[in-house]
């Protein structure tokens, strides 16, 4: 009895303290240059959670990237998208620090990356030294900052995980120092009808709630008059103090007549529970009109673990006659707050504004798989593909189908199948599904074929169709003209593109020797440099394949000279 008693209170201690204590001077800055951040760890990205820091590299590529410790490269990856050039460092007390969208490694490990590469014939490789293979220390230089994979402009991504687990931490709990003496900005605060019975402001349907600031700094929103169940969600950001980035807020606690019904904080989550990030917004509305408003409220779905406190979900019931003061409090990891009081007046008004509720012959259960067949195409749903059960949308069309609309989340993959018997087999070489957009422009979707059917798999809700693309890729020089003298150059830059179903594969040969090509989507650029390898004649033959994704191939050959 008294063991069980001990470990209730020490579990018990372990959720009041809350955050882990974590090491404050094991590791050095990533960079020497002052800490500014283009984004937050936690912030909310499509789909995800942020799983590091963003930091600024002064608008440009090549700054030392540092190892924050001593340890041993566990990960390399490179990749066209995602992180792009990647490195994973574990340090022996048990975290891994990961930096991405690098322009290349430091010496010893580029070095061990292109013979990977060159062994493989391929640009995107992901491999993982034993431990102690590649050792680094506090005084490397383990790569340069870059731009490359899914990033918008240069900067370096940077994490800490456990070495363990893999779990991200704010890299910001370590030590690592970023001036922010500047409040968070609240710029909409919106209330939501959630029983069946509840009215806001005369409305069954979510509403957004003026509010002014106060001598004391704090905000005061409209007053509420409500009856049932509602609850609250709201826009806002951060900003340190030497960026203007609209970065994403630490923590966030909502109040009721000074009871805590929600707090979350973003010191740590799991990568398996990052999608679920489209609970904690209003998913709905992010489909409308992009924007992500945080419901102070645990949705249908919602199995985060980001909360440190949720009485009641987060929801709060309003009785007739009662009054109650909400209080959210809004911070930064430097604990800079912003404050809003929403007065709620327990009042049964007449409804104005009814809830929406389009019902078709297709209800969605949640738990359960769903199967349709529109003649001509199918669709299927795994148990749990959403979060909540709802009226399906779905429209039939000539060799398209069109699945609800971008107002729902999917959380797992579903498939979508065509048959496709009516084409001959040379047309169906060159078709493939593809995902229209608000503008009906076509985007590949990986198509597996088999038989007389096509099928793809996508957590996407929208307009699919069959899409044919005959136009093989197009290929240019973009530093060189066929038969130059190329004494002087670093390097070969070739442009690249598709305009339909895009760029599958790509090969180059010198002299009939594969060499290393670096793609970069974001430009449709090839780049070959010339250190990779050394040319013994001077006259030099280039090949180069190009294949998109139905297999339309485009070959270019050129002859330049250099000695």
């Amino acid at each position: 009895m008294g063991k069980s008693i001990f470990l209730i209170l020490f579990f018990f201690s372990l959720l009041l303290t809350g955050q882990e204590n974590y090491p404050q001077d094991a590791f050095r800055s990533p960079m020497d240059i002052p800490i500014v951040l283009a984004g937050t760890f936690g912030e909310l990205r499509s789909n995800h959670f942020h799983s590091g820091v963003d930091i600024k590299t002064k608008q440009r590529e090549g700054l030392p990237i540092y190892a924050i410790g001593d340890g041993s490269v566990t990960r390399i990856k490179v990749s066209h998208w995602g992180y792009g050039k990647a490195l994973y460092i574990a340090h022996p007390n048990g975290y891994t620090s990961v930096y991405g969208h690098l322009q290349k490694f430091g010496p010893e490990i580029e070095e061990y990356i292109k013979k990977v590469q060159y062994e493989k014939q391929s640009y995107e490789v992901e491999v993982f030294p034993k431990y102690g293979e590649l050792k680094v220390d506090q005084s490397n230089i383990v790569a340069y900052g870059g731009n490359t994979g899914g990033s918008s402009g240069p900067h370096l991504h940077f994490e800490i995980r456990s070495s363990l687990s893999e779990k991200p931490t704010n890299p910001l709990l370590y030590g690592l120092e970023v001036r922010d003496a500047t409040n968070p900005t609240l710029e909409k605060i919106y209330a939501y009808a959630l029983s069946e019975d509840a009215i806001v402001n005369q409305s069954r349907e979510p509403i957004e709630l003026q509010f002014k600031k106060q001598a004391d700094g704090s905000y005061l929103a409209e007053k509420v008059n409500a009856t049932g169940t509602i609850g609250f969600g709201f826009i806002g950001y951060d900003r340190q103090d030497l960026a203007a980035n609209r970065n994403g807020v630490y923590s966030v606690e909502q109040l009721v007549n000074g009871t805590t019904y929600t707090a979350y904080d973003f010191e740590s989550f799991s990568f398996s529970e990052t999608r679920l990030l489209n609970t904690l917004i209003d998913y709905n509305r992010y489909g409308r009109y992009r924007q992500r408003v945080q419901q102070l409220f645990k949705a249908p779905g919602n199995k985060l673990s980001i909360y440190k406190t949720l009485y009641n979900d987060g929801k709060i019931d309003v009785n007739q006659g009662l009054s109650y003061q909400v209080e959210l409090l809004i911070k930064d990891f430097e604990g800079n707050l912003t404050k809003a009081v929403i007065p709620v007046e327990g009042k049964n008004e007449p409804v104005i504004i009814a809830k929406e509720l389009e019902k078709t012959d297709n209800y969605v259960i949640a738990k359960k798989p769903n199967n349709y067949d529109l003649g001509g195409a199918k669709v299927y749903f795994p148990a749990n593909t959403f979060y909540d059960n709802f009226y399906l949308e779905l429209e039939k069309g000539p060799d398209t189908v069109t699945i609800h609309n971008s107002r729902v989340a999917a959380h797992r993959n579903f498939t979508i199948t065509f048959d496709v018997s009516k084409y001959s087999a040379d047309e169906r070489n060159q078709m493939f599904i593809a995902r229209l957009d608000n503008r009906l422009r076509p985007y590949h979707s990986s198509t597996y074929k088999r038989g007389d059917t096509f099928t793809t798999r996508t957590r996407n809700l929208g307009t699919y169709t069959l899409a044919k693309d005959t136009t093989a890729p197009k290929v240019r020089p973009k530093n060189f003209k066929d038969g130059q003298w190329l004494n002087n150059y670093r390097y070969l830059s070739i442009y690249i593109a598709d305009d339909l179903s895009g760029i599958d594969t790509y090969s180059a040969t010198l002299n009939g020797k594969w060499i290393l090509m670096e793609y970069e989507p974001k430009t449709n650029t090839l780049t070959y440099n010339f250190d990779d390898i050394i040319l013994d004649q001077k006259e030099c033959e280039l090949e180069l394949t190009v294949t998109d994704n139905v297999g339309n191939t485009t070959t270019f050959k050129s002859t330049f000279f250099r000695k």
